[in-house]
């Protein structure tokens, strides 16, 4: 089929001049002509071009948008294109599907042909992909997945049906539907995705089943509201993460996976062994940074009370319990421990803030700490550990500015006087940034809880 039969539209808007609606694209554009047109001699475009390419039997008005990472497909490709339409079908919604590729070979042409629109990207990692081509998704429902034919398009139809009750992220999950024989490899079916599932919901407090299933699909107002960041795999861990955060009322339809077709290498295998390695890498460190606050919060405030127990006692001498006698040492123990889970704590409350979907964090914390209370208190306690520290300086300058190890009252005192002083200032110092962070990440309150 010619080329010039396609409109080809660069920025992300089209132009009517073309017969192309400029509102069902997102950004200000240019019209560039018809016909496909090459940047380089391999095909692939240069790091600024981005070209969305319309077939001429396009879809208007579509509920769902179908939108899919390309890269060097075209042995799927076709068939891909025809489980989608009959998916669709099947499950009686109107919808678009958008290619979002970056190859070298005949993918967008063939996907093209077969009915999709191609956002013709430069090679930048799936994560990116998925970002660029959001604005151009027109659907209200965004459903997000593979080209190379392992996930059955053609059983959408659950998915379909989980928006209509009102979910607003669904997730595929490989372990409640079914893993055809040789589709996984051995290494992501028995360690890699259990272990990083359970880590997931151990830390998020949910009950996934299969946090790294590729077909997955959300609002398209959620998916703009997450603002995902992630270029490479670990977009999926980012997903999760906020989904969470953001309360999205969520669930889980079971679907299979199958084989990769004879001839096909998976992209993994393309790059080599350390990939897989890489991508776990990339996904975990996404968990990590995007719920924080389970490493610090709750762990640190247990250790500021631990070194509080220890230190308070201590403030006026040591203490003998049976065979244990507490002194200086244990003090000093005591202090490490206080100042340390201070610190983690109020830094959890700030990674709170900063993932803050709801307001619920936000507000919680600013009425906790609101303030004037807060830098008064604040003031207080410096000001009450410097009192404790007067007798140790005092005795210093008295005695010829020379201090001995005695384990006096007065050594006792001071170092309960520097925990305090250090306490106040980052009781302080917490609440500027607090405060700071609250007002910088406002956002529009979610109402629903996740639900899996």
């Amino acid at each position: 089929m010619a080329w010039d039969t396609y409109h080809t539209v660069t920025g992300p808007s089209a132009d009517t001049r073309v017969g192309v609606d400029a509102s069902s694209v997102a950004l200000p554009g240019r019209l560039v002509g018809q016909g496909w047109r090459e940047h380089a001699r391999d095909g692939s475009l240069e790091d600024d071009d981005v070209e969305l390419l319309i077939p001429q039997d396009d879809v208007e008005d579509p509920e769902l948008s179908i939108v899919i990472p390309t890269l060097n497909e075209q042995l799927t490709v076709a068939e891909f294109m025809s489980w989608c339409h009959e998916g669709m079908a099947e499950a009686g919604i109107r919808g678009e599907i958008l290619i979002a590729d970056s190859s070298t070979d005949a993918t967008p042409e063939l996907a093209l042909a077969a009915g999709a629109r191609v956002l013709r990207l430069p090679k930048r990692g799936i994560g990116r992909a998925y970002r660029e081509a959001i604005p151009y998704a027109r659907g209200r429902y965004v459903l997000m997945g593979d080209a190379d034919c392992t996930y059955d398009f053609r059983q959408i139809k659950p998915f379909v049906d989980r928006f209509r009750e009102g979910y607003e992220f669904v997730m595929g999950s490989r372990w409640k539907g079914t893993i055809e024989p040789e589709a996984m490899p051995w290494m992501h079916q028995y360690l890699g995705t259990p272990i990083t599932t359970w880590l997931l919901n151990r830390q998020y407090a949910t009950h996934f089943t299969d946090i790294h299933c590729g077909i997955r699909g959300i609002t398209r107002d959620e998916l703009v509201a997450m603002d995902l960041d992630s270029d490479s795999w670990d977009y999926s861990s980012e997903m999760l993460a906020k989904s969470v955060h953001m309360g999205l009322r969520t669930t889980e339809v079971p679907v299979p996976l199958l084989k990769d077709r004879n001839g096909r290498v998976s992209h993994h295998k393309r790059r080599g062994w350390l990939s897989p390695f890489q991508a776990a890498w990339l996904s975990q460190r996404s968990l990590f940074v995007y719920g924080p606050d389970f490493f610090v919060l709750k762990p640190g405030f247990v250790m500021f009370l631990i070194g509080a127990l220890i230190t308070l006692p201590l403030s006026f001498g040591p203490i003998t319990l049976g065979p244990i006698k507490f002194s200086l040492y244990w003090m000093l123990l005591g202090m490490t421990l206080t100042v340390t889970g201070l610190q983690a704590f109020l830094l959890g409350c700030i990674a709170q803030v900063l993932f803050d979907y709801r307001g619920r964090a936000r507000d919680r914390w600013l009425r906790l700490f609101p303030y004037s209370r807060s830098v008064v208190v604040a003031a207080a306690t410096a000001v009450t550990g410097l009192g404790c520290v007067i007798p140790l300086v005092v005795y210093y300058l008295t005695h010829h500015e020379q201090l001995t190890l005695r384990a006096s009252v007065q050594d006792s005192l001071a170092v309960t006087g520097l925990t305090l002083v250090v306490t106040g200032f980052s009781l302080f110092v917490f609440t500027l940034v607090l405060h700071a962070a609250a007002s910088a990440t406002k956002r529009s309150v979610r109402r629903s809880p996740v639900s899996i």
